[in-house]
């Protein structure tokens, strides 16, 4: 249905755009880039994000899941209510698309005049009742523990050319003799049965990790692999930020009580070191 609607809205938009190069009666919607606000009644840890797209509505009709910024034609003029919704890259996948459950929409009520054009600067925030559990690596201690019988290389550092948020970040080094690791949140208990629950984390690796869930019941485990966070190339690393999506592991695990996020490297083939930095790890729920 969300690839029908977003099929139906690119047409729509095609049509419009193609209409519009011969209709004096279009008036135009720019979209610039998100800005993340604090909630001052929650906190959600340090504001970073990586949201790159928005779903748009006028007057409670749908215009569809557009990348900002964006510079939009409208075929009527006047006063019209514009609700423009935060939206990610689920999963890091550039072509799926969905707005964020977690983050509240930004609302305006503009007059549109042909042939002008109205700037609309989009902030947002977590919503109040949104739940985290964060590490970030500005504490002392660190609450993404080393699993057990694993080599305890996860430190935390504070490299100015390569923290970019707070003043510290996690490092996990990887060499041939200690070439595997893996880390896990607390175990906690998770929304289930189509809640939404997602995992965000800023990283920046020259190996593969790969993300999932561990799931505890009655005397029972079950590990989840889940997402891989490919290596980036030495000379072309950089910070990035992926949402994913844990609801259809969590949905499907109903004999399961508890879960713990994990994070697991091990050295790539052909390769005698790698480097790992994660911050803002954040598990985000209602």
């Amino acid at each position: 249905m969300k690839l029908q609607l977003l099929f139906i809205s690119i047409i729509l938009f095609l049509f419009t755009n193609s209409c519009v190069k011969n209709n004096t009666e279009a008036s135009w919607v720019y979209i610039d880039n998100w800005t993340l606000q604090a909630n001052p009644t929650n906190p959600e840890g340090i504001l970073s994000h990586n949201i790159t797209d928005a779903y748009v509505l006028i007057d409670d009709k749908v215009v569809g899941y557009f990348e900002l910024p964006i510079k939009l034609p409208v075929l009527t003029n006047g006063e019209k209510k514009i609700i423009v919704y935060p939206a990610i890259r689920n999963n890091g996948i550039s072509s799926t698309k969905k707005t964020y459950p977690f983050l509240e929409p930004y609302t305006i009520t503009s007059t549109l005049i042909k042939n002008e054009t109205i700037h609309i600067k989009p902030t947002t925030k977590y919503y109040a009742n949104t739940k985290f559990w964060i590490e970030n690596f500005e504490d002392a201690g660190i609450k993404l523990e080393t699993a057990p019988n694993y080599p305890p290389i996860l430190t935390t550092a504070s490299d100015p050319a390569i923290v970019k948020y707070g003043q510290r970040y996690g490092w996990i080094h990887l060499t041939k003799k200690d070439s595997i690791w893996m880390g896990t949140t607390t175990k906690m208990s998770l929304p289930q049965y189509g809640s939404e629950v997602y995992l965000e984390i800023d990283y920046m690796n020259t190996n593969n990790v790969l993300t999932g869930v561990n799931s505890y019941g009655n005397l029972s485990f079950k590990a989840n692999p889940n997402i891989q966070l490919n290596a980036q190339k030495d000379s072309e690393k950089r910070w990035k930020k992926i949402y994913i999506e844990l609801k259809e592991i969590l949905s499907f695990s109903t004999n399961y009580t508890l879960f713990e996020q994990f994070l697991r490297a091990e050295l790539d083939p052909g390769k005698d070191y790698s480097d790992i930095y994660i911050d803002n790890i954040k598990l985000v729920y209602f």
